[in-house]
């Protein structure tokens, strides 16, 4: 969130303007690096790891050019398509794009991965672009393009295949979409990111090169491979996984998640702690040697590791720190910490700029700057401890207070148990990873030693297994508190730094606690608490909506499949919301395909009113009866007629087979119509049998006509793509209509009025 703020240059010289009457203010103050300190005050200072002396005037002048100079070159930087972007040749028109198949031909990135929806993923830099006339070959005309594009195919046909392949894939172009809705995954966001604008959907692979020319992921591949054969799955790719970081195998989602539920997905990502545990190994297995041999083997050793764990950020640095580290050994020389992780960090970032918004480099940063800053004065005061003991609890609580601020301006959680089981954790992890490097090299250099290796691992895996899995099932494992503001994660950070820079501040850490509790969570206990907001989804057909009232939480209806893990639960999770006191599943969609139990899956509910079971949905209906009964909810199947109330509003189904649901909300009259029976509907509108609502939502091809029955206040619908002449008729008519499709999400507050999400991010955001 904050990084955003160096792309805008007025910022930077908002820096610079401050930087230099710092300056100045700090010359008339006289302070300097040459102030002199007693003997006893500087002792103290350096026991406590903390300055000798502010840094001179001039560093904060030179800071606040850099800073300036930093933001020009970010937006030098910042990913634009060329001309010829494979991108450009994409139709505007959203069916063409389903109508028009096309075969590209490129290279591919990386090695393909598995997604979610059991396909195929991978990056390819393509170079042909041609389009499949009549979908008949040969195709029409190739044309030279450029640009990098997000490959999705079936499973099958990504198998077998390796990065540097030439291929041509037959499939469909498109263009990423915006996110709809509040804190929902940004997939155009993400292409961005990733320096791409468009996507693939491929249905066939053709390889043009048969070649399989060697390259460092054989070697990753061998490692999987290895593992897999002699513990299984899933002990096996979690054990690469921690060796070679889950970006660079394929780990499956269940166990990933597991990780990321209990607060320990720093574990299966290549970083620091793997980096260092190798750096160990090859230092003691080479201690004997001279320091000219060491520094050669080791480098050797780290930048192949590198190359194995696919180049990603946090391995990137952590690999350059060991690199520091090594040539400190070389040359007889200790090297600052603080100073030397500040230049890789700045390295880093002149290399991709981007990297700044990289979570994992966030995190990355903050954990080797708690480990660098905080873990001396925490080991400092678990000296009554024994070092070992001291160390397994000042690493992960130091990290934990590092992280925790831009962990809540991000997610809006608290992990309640991180330190705990990343205390529980790190021998078995250390004991795992070390034995994961050696089963990988004896795998090579003698297999019968590094078969068992393995089996020993195979023990330990489902141990660490057993433990995560225990940790993320324990109650209130998550507390969703929201997402605090920019000032407030400033504002504690500031304060973090006080602490550790400032004597009077660290004798008093209650007081900075204090503060940090008034600042975050004083400021969200109180607008959740007073707050009223009706909140409508971006859905496909099915009316999803959010109603908060000052701590109260309904949730009407789930939509299809992905729908809560996607949408619905990043929104409540944002919201800082822990727990649904009423849902209703009015059954918009006939199909078996809604999304309560992934909701369930990240919130408990109160109370579950379900309308009318039909044969259709009744297995899912028994399995959220029996999510219900675990966390003491209540199951209610309600029938056509039958009301629910509560302090802020009443509803009711009035129509099964449109169907048609009637909320009256603090006095103002939702009615939400279905699509299902489009005759049903037409003989209601004709009869005009429907009440007059404030706020009207509905899907299909007959919006025109209840418009102009109904003469609602505010109207709102999924797209825009309406019959011919409807969207002009529409335009002209007195109610207010928002398209979820182009508006994105709507909220409803007590001044009556509705705000369109992407309007209004759009408003406020000018990078993308």
């Amino acid at each position: 969130m904050g990084c955003c703020l160096l792309s805008c240059p007025g910022v930077g010289f908002g820096q610079l303007f401050l930087g230099y009457w710092g300056a100045v203010l700090f010359s008339q103050l006289g302070i300097s690096p040459q102030h002199k300190l007693q003997s006893k005050t500087r002792k103290k200072l350096q026991a406590r790891h903390l300055p000798l002396a502010l840094p001179h005037p001039y560093i904060w002048l030179i800071a606040s050019l850099v800073s300036l100079l930093a933001g020009f070159y970010l937006q030098f930087r910042l990913p634009q398509p060329q001309d010829n972007d494979i991108s450009k040749f994409i139709p505007q028109d959203s069916n063409a794009i389903q109508a028009q198949l096309v075969i590209v031909r490129g290279t591919i990135e990386n090695t393909p991965r598995l997604t979610r929806s059991q396909r195929g993923q991978f990056w390819l830099n393509t170079d042909q672009f041609s389009e499949v006339i009549n979908n008949q070959q040969p195709p029409g005309i190739s044309k030279a393009v450029t640009g990098k594009l997000y490959v999705t195919v079936p499973i099958l046909q990504s198998t077998g295949l390796y990065p540097g392949q030439k291929v041509a894939i037959t499939g469909f172009l498109y263009r990423p979409k915006p996110s709809k809705n509040l804190n929902e995954f940004n997939f155009r966001r993400y292409l961005w990111y990733q320096g791409s604008f468009s996507g693939l959907n491929g249905r066939l692979v053709n390889i043009l090169e048969k070649e399989r020319p060697w390259g460092l992921w054989k070697v990753r591949q061998s490692i999987v491979k290895f593992h897999v054969q002699f513990l299984g799955i899933p002990q096996g790719p979690l054990v690469s996984a921690m060796l070679l970081g889950s970006k660079a195998i394929d780990l499956p989602y269940d166990i990933r998640d597991l990780f990321i539920k209990a607060g320990l997905a720093h574990l299966i990502a290549a970083s620091a702690f793997h980096t260092s545990l190798l750096l160990d190994l090859v230092l003691g297995l080479t201690r004997k040697a001279s320091r000219r041999t060491r520094l050669i083997v080791g480098s050797l050793i780290l930048i192949i590791f590198l190359g194995l764990t696919g180049f990603n950020s946090s391995t990137f640095r952590a690999v350059l720190m060991g690199l520091a580290a090594l040539l400190g050994i070389g040359i007889k020389q200790k090297i600052k910490q603080l100073s030397l992780f500040m230049i890789v960090a700045m390295i880093l970032l002149l290399i991709n700029p981007l990297w700044i918004w990289d979570l994992e480099f966030q995190f990355s940063f903050l954990t080797i700057s708690s480990l660098i800053i905080t873990v001396p004065s925490i080991n400092q005061r678990l000296q009554w401890l024994p070092r070992v003991i001291a160390s397994l609890i000042s690493v992960p609580l130091a990290a934990t207070i590092w992280t925790l601020p831009i962990q809540l301006s991000v997610f809006g959680t608290v992990p309640i148990y991180s330190i705990l089981s990343n205390v529980l954790s790190t021998p078995l992890v250390a004991i795992i990873s070390f034995g994961g490097m050696l089963s990988a090299i004896f795998a090579f250099i003698f297999p019968p030693f590094g078969s068992a290796v393995a089996v020993v691992l195979n023990y330990l895996a489902s141990c660490l297994i057993y433990l995560v899995e225990l940790v993320g099932n324990l109650p209130e494992n998550y507390l969703t508190v929201g997402k605090i503001t920019i000032w407030q994660l400033l504002m504690v950070y500031t304060l973090i730094l006080m602490v550790w820079w400032l004597r009077w501040w660290g004798k008093h850490l209650w007081f900075a606690g204090l503060l940090v509790l008034i600042s975050v969570i004083i400021p969200i206990g109180h607008s959740k608490n007073d707050l009223f907001r009706i909140t409508v989804l971006a859905a496909e057909e099915e009316p999803i909506m959010v109603i908060q009232d000052q701590g109260n939480v309904t949730v009407f209806n789930s939509g299809n499949c992905g729908k809560g893990r996607l949408t619905i639960a990043p929104f409540l999770q944002q919201q800082g919301i822990n727990k649904i006191d009423w849902a209703i599943s009015s059954n918009f969609q006939s199909s078996d395909t809604n999304a309560w139990l992934e909701i369930m899956e990240k919130l408990p509910i109160k109370v579950f009113f379900d309308y009318s079971p039909t044969p259709e949905t009744a297995l899912t209906s028994k399995a959220i009866h029996q999510e219900l009964q675990k966390h003491k909810g209540i199951y209610q199947p309600l029938s056509l007629g039958q009301t629910v109330s509560t302090d802020s509003y009443i509803a009711q189904l009035v129509n099964k087979e449109i169907p048609i649901l009637q909320m009256k909300i603090r006095g103002q009259l939702w009615l939400f119509i279905g699509n299902r029976n489009q005759s049903e509907l037409e003989k209601l509108i004709k009869l005009e049998k429907l009440p007059r609502p404030q706020v009207l939502w509905h899907a299909g091809q007959s919006l025109k006509k209840l418009l102009e029955t109904l003469k609602p206040n505010l109207a709102i619908t999924v797209n825009a793509n309406l019959r011919n002449g409807d969207s002009l008729a529409i335009s002209k008519m007195k109610t207010q209509v928002f398209f979820t499709e182009q508006d994105g999400a709507v909220q409803w507050t007590d001044d009556g009025k509705l705000e369109a999400f992407i309007q209004n991010t759009e408003s406020r955001t000018s990078i993308f």
